[in-house]
C-alpha cells in the first residue's frame, strides 16, 4: 500500500495489529511498533487489515524496546516486503553509525515500494533552531520524510520547532515534527498546520508510545478542526 506523504497522514501507533479495526474510522495508517510486539513478523504475516502500515523497530536509545544489532534491521527488511507496509522508519543515528546495514535496509524497502522515514529523537531537549534544521537536512539526505521529535521544556521550545517546520514546508521538504512532553503536547495538533506530514496517536489513551501523545480520536478532531 502506497504511503508517499504528499499530505498529512495520521498514524495509529501500536504494537498490536489487532487494534487496526478500531483505528480505521480515524487513522490514515498504522505505525506498527515492532519493538513492542511479542512476535512482530508473525503478526505481519497474519495482517489483513485495510490501513497501510509504517513499520518501526525502535531501538532502546531512541525510546524504543528493540535491542541494538543486525537482527533489528533484518526484521525491518522482512517487514518492508509485506504488501501492506507503505513505509519504514530508520533512525538517523543508526545510519550515522558507519555500518552499511541501515543503508541496505533503506534500499531494500525502496525496492519493495516502501517509503522511508528517517527519524531523530532528542529525549532531553529542544535544540537551537539551526541545529534542528541541520538534523532534518541530514535525515532528508536518506529519507523521503525527515522526522524530528524533541523534548520541550517551555512554549519557546515549541515555537522554535514550529518555525523550523514551516521553513521546511516552504522549502518543499517533507518533514514530520513534534515536541514531546507536557509543554510541547499541543504541537502534535498544531504542527500539521505548519507542514508536518505525519502525526502519531494511540488508539487507547492508556497505551501511548511516546510522552505527551493525544489519543487517536482527540488528535483526529484537533487536526481536522485546525486545518
Amino acid at each position: 500500500m502506497d504511503l508517499e506523504f504528499d499530505s498529512f497522514v495520521l498514524a495509529a501507533a501500536t504494537g498490536d495489529l489487532g487494534e487496526e479495526p478500531a483505528a480505521r474510522e480515524r487513522a490514515d495508517a498504522v505505525e506498527f511498533r515492532m519493538d513492542l510486539a511479542a512476535d512482530p513478523l508473525a503478526a505481519l504475516l497474519d495482517y489483513d487489515g485495510e490501513l497501510p502500515l509504517i513499520a518501526t523497530n525502535r531501538v532502546e536509545w531512541e525510546g524504543g524496546e528493540a535491542d541494538e544489532g543486525d537482527q533489528r534491521l533484518q526484521d525491518l527488511r522482512v517487514a518492508a516486503e509485506h504488501p501492506s507496509v507503505g513505509a519504514i522508519d530508520v533512525e538517523l543515528a543508526t545510519i550515522a553509525g558507519g555500518d552499511d546495514a541501515p543503508l541496505r535496509t533503506i534500499a531494500h524497502a525502496r525496492e519493495h515500494g516502501a517509503s522511508v522515514i528517517v527519524s531523530v529523537h532528542d529525549l532531553e531537549e529542544t535544540p537551537a533552531r539551526e541545529e534542528m534544521a541541520r538534523r532534518l537536512d541530514q535525515a532528508l539526505e536518506f529519507g523521503d520524510v525527515g522526522k524530528l521529535a524533541v523534548t520541550a521544556e517551555g512554549l519557546d521550545d515549541a515555537l522554535r520547532l514550529l518555525a523550523v517546520t514551516r521553513g521546511k514546508e516552504n522549502a518543499g521538504d517533507r518533514v514530520a515534527t513534534m515536541a514531546m512532553g507536557a509543554a510541547g503536547r499541543h504541537t502534535r495538533a498544531v504542527a500539521p498546520v505548519y507542514g508536518s506530514r505525519i502525526g502519531y496517536a494511540p488508539v487507547d489513551p492508556d497505551r501511548a508510545v511516546a510522552p505527551g501523545q493525544y489519543d487517536l480520536a482527540t488528535l483526529r478532531e484537533l487536526v481536522d478542526r485546525l486545518r
